[in-house]
């Protein structure tokens, strides 16, 4: 698929994610608070949205500061944020983040990427959407489902979620950058599902190579 062949794509895309709700991570980050957004994608990695939500409601309701929670114990906060997935450690990696902070960074959240990946816990996907929701830069944050859909349509070729990202930063528009995560989790959660994705519903079929699809609805 050609990079300009990507346009009606996002504008079907754009259109359709409105029947659905935004990714948590996003309504969070209307806040404008990149620490916030930092902390909430950490407890959403493994975990489903809901209970994403209700987590870093609890957590954020005891401190909403590096400054806040690096006094609450540990204990506290694994009770604030269970049942996230592996909720012990990252209730352990969300102090250690809130000491570097307040340590190495005057308690902001770096808003670069390279920066970003020098704290406990966090890796390309994280980086990129703070740096994207949190601060409104370009960036381009790939999960599994950005890597599978986009891979699916025949966009990219790749293995990995890594791969997938730097191949995306040469072949995706840059005015595309920002929202193309938050369109392809909300299609991949929604529609475009691992296993047996509904194809007979998909507006996007017919620019769709279907690139890994056994079984369709």
């Amino acid at each position: 698929m050609k990079p300009e062949n990507i346009d009606p794509i996002i504008k079907i895309l754009k259109k359709e994610v409105k029947k659905w709700k935004d990714p948590i991570v996003t309504v969070i980050s209307r806040d404008r608070d990149p620490f916030k957004v930092l902390i909430s994608c950490l407890l959403s990695l493994r975990t489903k949205d809901e209970t994403t939500a209700e987590a870093s409601k609890r957590l954020f309701a005891i401190g909403d500061t590096p400054a806040k929670l690096v006094k609450i114990d540990t204990k506290k906060i694994e009770k604030a944020i269970f049942p996230v997935g592996f909720y012990k450690r990252k209730a352990v990696t969300v102090k250690d983040i809130c000491q570097k902070l307040l340590g190495e960074y005057d308690s902001k959240v770096p808003d670069e990427i390279d920066e970003l990946l020098k704290l406990k816990g966090v890796g390309r996907k994280t980086a990129n959407l703070v740096v994207t929701l949190g601060y409104n830069k370009p960036g381009i944050c790939v999960d599994t489902h950005v890597h599978r859909i986009s891979n699916r349509l025949g966009y990219v070729k790749t293995k990995t979620p890594e791969e997938t990202e730097f191949r995306l930063r040469e072949a995706l528009p840059r005015k595309y950058w920002i929202v193309y995560n938050d369109l392809l989790v909300a299609y991949g959660q929604n529609l475009c599902r691992p296993i047996s994705p509904f194809c007979g519903q998909c507006k996007i079929a017919g620019y769709c190579k279907r690139i890994g699809v056994d079984k369709s609805r």
